[in-house]
């Protein structure tokens, strides 16, 4: 008996039945997809260490980092890369504290590669980017730290070359970046890259320890208000190898902000890429393509800098997606305890409005909230909202339990109505363990058809969640090659129609908190065997579509040549 018919059985009557793309569902129906941890079976048993286990003294141990799903082979299989920290008292003896890549052996397992692959670095690392810089084909990889950052370029043979140096992106030692991404600002085709940092230097050499603040009636780290922010940096890619930072004519030298994760996205759909930095315990940042070199920051003006009150929040993780399937792309922010996240829907002109009151998003605001996303697990048409939670100060459970140190994830369900439901109890261990996690990304790791997702839990080894989807529901998976534009096509949007029913997706090179996911896009279609047309919108400018594209496959699209690769995927235990 396969995975998928035990899970029928086990569900029997009250598993939902499939829907049409578009159709609305009872708050009151199943959710039908568990979610099951299988990252010890996986082989991803490494810790990820990251400050001490039961205190944080410092505002440096608390913040956590990113990870990826990252297809680094060009296989076809999402490979993982998990970024790694350091412990002020010191790694356990026998262990090594190194981001790690694990290579996907196709069979639900991974290999651990870094040594092989030229990956081997210790230190406080934060965010992670993929994109492919240098056009040849191959995803290279960039690394912010807590000191000097990495650009790895993908050699195309399995292993990696530091490139730093010579490309000329390492930033300062002593700066702590976090946020990055890969952008085309300047839709030469070749890819630009922009890298936040939270707190500024002359705060980060001399940072007061623990006791200096409060929360909840405990002594707890400093920060990050009453230190220094951090300042954002913008490197214009030359076409040959080497980048040349251009933040003061871009006009960025005076933007600043706790930054942490930084997305590219095309707001106003001028066809130029924009950005959007969430910041903690000040404004968010985003920042206008002018389309002449130089940005400027609006976030006040489109409704994404501060509360609906007119305050800073604490501003941890991004997603980008459209939860209303209108055509256009809202955005969630994750904020801190006491705190729900900001949930931005897209009025069509490029301002937005939070609608988390509205939505049905206070489902707990005990829980700090880190990595997010716009997924469609039930593959319905809807994508769901999904985030990881986690408290920066271990101490305070034990004074106040009612802020628990690890917390469960949490998912909601779309209605399709503009409406999102929490379903995460209905969902299995997968989601209701607690943990104290940061990163996480999503992506389809063992080709079948559903969203699985990878997670980054504090001194605890990553967890792998595999979701086991039982509703019937079809899908689509699209995974674009540029030509004229980036190879990697990030900054490239996607429209999915089926019937009346409407879905966009845009490639993106950072996402959640500090994290990558599945560069191919997934789309759920309901009962529809076929997505009746597949619109892209390329960086270049170029604009295509391909119709009847039959469902429950990956279609692989190359910038002017329509689709040019299709590939089945098998279903789950098959």
């Amino acid at each position: 008996m396969t995975r998928r018919q035990i899970l029928t059985a086990l569900g029997g009557s009250a598993l939902a039945l499939p829907t049409a793309p578009g159709q609305r569902r009872p708050a009151t129906d199943p959710y039908p997809v568990q979610f099951v941890d299988v990252a010890k079976g996986a082989g991803l048993t490494h810790t990820v260490y990251y400050g001490e286990t039961d205190s944080s003294d410092y505002i440096t141990e608390a913040n956590g980092c990113g990870v990826a799903f990252y297809d680094y082979d060009n296989d076809g299989w999402l490979d993982i890369l998990l970024l790694n920290g350091s412990r002020r008292s010191g790694i356990p003896p026998g262990e090594t504290a190194t981001n790690r890549l694990y290579r996907n052996n196709r069979d639900g397992t991974f290999t651990d590669v870094t040594r092989d692959a030229g990956l081997v670095r210790t230190g406080w690392a934060n965010g992670v980017c993929v994109g492919d810089f240098d056009n040849d084909g191959f995803d290279d990889l960039f690394i912010t730290y807590r000191g000097e950052n990495v650009l790895y370029r993908n050699n195309g043979d399995g292993t990696f070359s530091d490139v730093t140096a010579e490309a000329g992106v390492g930033g300062s030692p002593g700066n702590w970046s976090t946020g990055c991404t890969f952008l085309d600002y300047d839709r030469d085709g070749y890819l630009d890259l922009f890298v936040a940092t939270y707190i500024g230097p002359e705060s980060l050499g001399d940072l007061p320890p623990k006791g200096r603040s409060t929360w909840k009636g405990v002594p707890v780290a400093y920060g990050p208000q009453g230190l220094a922010m951090g300042s954002l940096t913008l490197y214009r890619n030359n076409g040959n190898g080497t980048f040349s930072e251009v933040t003061d004519e871009a006009e960025l030298q005076g933007t600043l902000g706790y930054g942490l994760t930084a997305m590219a996205t095309d707001y106003n759909e001028d066809g130029w890429q924009d950005l959007y930095v969430a910041c903690d315990s000040s404004a968010s940042i985003l920042l206008r393509n002018n389309r002449d070199g130089t940005f400027a920051d609006i976030a006040t003006e489109r409704g994404l800098a501060y509360s609906p009150d007119g305050v800073a929040q604490a501003g941890m993780g991004l997603a980008i997606g459209d939860y209303t399937s209108d055509g256009k792309l809202d955005i969630v922010k994750t904020h801190f305890a006491d705190d729900v996240p900001g949930l931005y829907r897209n009025d069509g002109q490029g301002f937005f409005s939070d609608e988390s009151p509205t939505a049905g998003l206070r489902a707990s605001s005990r829980h700090l909230e880190w990595g997010a996303g716009f997924v469609d697990f039930d593959n319905d048409g809807h994508p769901e909202l999904f985030y990881v939670t986690g408290s920066v100060y271990p101490e305070v459970e034990a004074v106040n339990p009612d802020y628990p140190y690890r917390g469960p994830r949490f998912l909601f369900r779309n209605l399709g109505n503009g409406s999102l439901v929490n379903v995460t109890e209905q969902c299995g261990p997968g989601l209701t363990t607690p943990h104290s996690s940061r990163g996480c990304a999503f992506g389809d790791f063992d080709n079948d058809g559903d969203m699985d997702i990878l997670v980054m839990n504090m001194n605890e080894p990553p967890s792998l969640i595999r979701a086991d989807a039982v509703a019937g529901n079809h899908w689509l998976k699209v995974k674009l090659v540029g030509v004229k534009s980036n190879r990697t096509a990030i900054g490239a949007r996607v429209y999915v129609r089926t019937g009346r029913h409407r879905q966009v997706q845009e490639v993106h090179s950072q996402d959640s908190y500090l994290s990558v996911s599945d560069l191919r896009l997934h789309f759920g279609l309901g009962r529809a065997m076929r997505a009746d047309s597949v619109r892209v919108v390329w960086p270049s400018g170029l604009t295509e579509e391909v119709g009847a594209v039959r469902a429950d496959q990956l279609v692989h699209i190359e910038e002017g040549s329509g689709i040019t690769r299709r590939q089945s995927f098998s279903q789950p235990g098959e």
